[in-house]
């Protein structure tokens, strides 16, 4: 099955050893640039990934110095009924679909993850390279909420107070503070990064296929329902504050 969807996705890398599957983020071989497309596309790509049952234990990072950072309007529109309508399925279908990889997932997080931090987060073991941070950069540069998971996510892992300050305030959290704050496991230089979370990876897959897979069922279900509670809201309540961007550019213009 692997062989079905492993050079599938364009921007998504994969190679696997003794189940062990890694997934790299990336634009031709670079740092991922995340556009309407590649939204589209991960939905199907985590679906194929936690479908194949042969993977047991899965590394998720990004390539070059970033995780997730740049953004792209390319694919998307956010400014019709029927151009949001297809954002809002799929942002809640992808958070979804990480969820249902039913194995251990390890985030390692190489550099700046500015953006869809909470693909990061929903995985099991979270390990930085030194110098990565996080932040929310695109929701208040575009003037809009950031319900596509992140009001869920944030203040669950590093608790309400600082997640509403670190969303509402535009904070920028260094690999150490993230650690500080519970959101990250180790922090490690950048060259011990992949090596190390192969180490944790083989590690995990000493246990049972049976045992790895019902343990990360076991352990993603208080987020399986916050995420049902909250999710589609706060990507309804994202996609009424770009509308009412679109008007005032509009009477701008």
């Amino acid at each position: 099955m692997f062989d079905s969807y492993r050079d599938k996705y364009e921007n998504v890398r994969m190679k696997r050893e003794d189940g062990i599957l890694e997934v790299a983020l990336h634009t031709r071989g670079g740092p991922l640039v995340f556009n309407g497309y590649v939204h589209e596309a991960l939905v199907r790509a985590f679906r194929d990934i936690g479908d194949d049952r042969d993977n047991h234990v899965v590394i998720l990072t990004g390539t070059g110095d970033e995780f997730c950072a740049q953004l792209s309007p390319e694919g998307f529109d956010f400014f019709t009924p029927t151009g949001y309508d297809k954002i809002l399925r799929e942002g809640t279908k992808v958070l979804e679909n990480i969820l249902d990889i039913q194995v251990p997932m390890i985030a390692a997080i190489n550099g700046a993850a500015t953006a869809h931090s909470e693909y990061a987060l929903l995985c099991d073991i979270v390990i930085a390279a030194e110098g990565a941070y996080f932040q929310d950069a695109p929701h208040p540069a575009f003037g809009i909420v950031p319900g596509d998971g992140l009001h869920i996510v944030w203040p669950e892992v590093i608790g309400e107070i600082r997640g509403r300050y670190f969303l509402l305030s535009g904070q920028k959290l260094s690999a150490a503070q993230a650690k500080e704050y519970g959101a990250v496991n180790e922090v490690v230089s950048r060259d011990a990064l992949l090596p190390r979370a192969w180490e944790l990876a083989r590690h995990l897959k000493k246990q049972s296929p049976l045992t790895l897979r019902y343990t990360r069922m076991a352990l993603s279900t208080r987020f399986r329902r916050r995420l049902q509670e909250g999710l589609s809201y706060g990507l309804a309540l994202e996609g009424i504050s770009a509308a009412q961007v679109a008007a005032l550019n509009a009477q701008k213009a």
